[in-house]
């Protein structure tokens, strides 16, 4: 039955109110994994959030009250709940990652030609891998940079955080290195599908360096710790980005005849005369050859 369908339907095409039917069905199966792994994160709530306090636990300035250990507060009835319900969907999005992601690529793959498939099963792993390492330096530089932040505070001043401040800081830094990780690689796609060439991204190298330390400062604390450590990392992953743009660039204009010509040039025009006898249709009549030697 599927089978006849394909042939009657070879291109696969569904009408407007199929697609959203499908994008529900696929949003429903998403939402259900990831409340799959939300139970995930219930069970490991107390190892995961051991793991994300350690780097202000091991600061002297968490070791306010006396024998009680790090000194996170909570201010309101709901704090504890809010914050163990963060956990959980933090663990569950990670842990089904797989899941989910398939279920969105099942949507949009049907669209997709041959060769975009190919890149998206390379870039989907190279994507992941560098939103780990984003991640893994933020969580590795909060220590540093929280005891830099703490340094701020007179003599007289203790540090007291909320468990719902700490964990939004900690889950935003994570988000943000990660995502910031990945960008390169969207010039790399959008050069590789021809969107992006090389000429345009060196016109604008100094306003994509000058943007990397603007939004490395917008989205990290006021200190020079975090914001160095986004984008001193986001520039050489651009530069590698336009490293690879130049070379893909330069193998697309070697196989191109006309790669080499700019938009306000035109190619050459070959200047022989055909013969008068050759027509189109002669390429299709294995007889029209024998025709016209008689003729002639």
């Amino acid at each position: 039955m599927r089978s006849r369908s394909r042939t009657a339907n070879p291109d696969a095409r569904m009408p407007l109110m199929d697609h959203l039917r499908e994008l529900r069905n696929r949003l429903a199966k998403a939402l259900l994994i990831l409340a799959l792994g939300a139970v995930v994160g219930a069970v490991f709530y107390d190892q995961v959030w051991n793991f994300l306090t350690e780097p202000y636990c091991s600061l002297p300035a968490s070791q306010v009250v006396e024998g009680g250990g790090c000194s996170l507060i909570v201010t309101g009835p709901f704090d504890a709940f809010f914050v163990a319900f963060k956990v959980w969907l933090f663990v569950g999005a990670l842990v089904t990652a797989p899941l989910w992601l398939y279920q969105l690529w099942a949507f949009v793959a049907p669209a997709l030609h041959g060769s975009e498939k190919k890149y998206a099963y390379i870039f989907a792993p190279l994507a992941g891998l560098l939103f780990v390492s984003g991640a893994a330096l933020a969580y590795s530089i909060t220590a540093l940079a929280l005891q830099m932040l703490f340094g701020f505070l007179p003599e007289d001043a203790d540090p007291f955080l909320t468990i719902g401040e700490y964990l939004s800081y900690m889950l935003i830094m994570m988000g943000m290195f990660g995502l910031g990780f990945v960008m390169p690689l969207l010039v790399v796609l959008l050069n590789i599908v021809g969107i992006l060439s090389h000429e345009a991204i060196v016109k604008w190298r100094q306003v994509i360096i000058f943007s990397a330390f603007l939004i490395a400062a917008v989205v990290t604390p006021a200190e020079p710790i975090s914001m160095l450590a986004l984008a001193v990392p986001l520039i050489i992953l651009f530069e590698l980005a336009e490293l690879f743009c130049f070379f893909n660039d330069r193998r697309r204009r070697r196989n191109d005849p006309a790669g080499d010509l700019s938009d306000d040039e035109i190619s050459d025009l070959d200047d022989q005369p055909s013969d008068l006898d050759y027509t189109p249709s002669s390429l299709d009549d294995p007889d029209s050859e024998g025709e016209s030697s008689k003729r002639s």
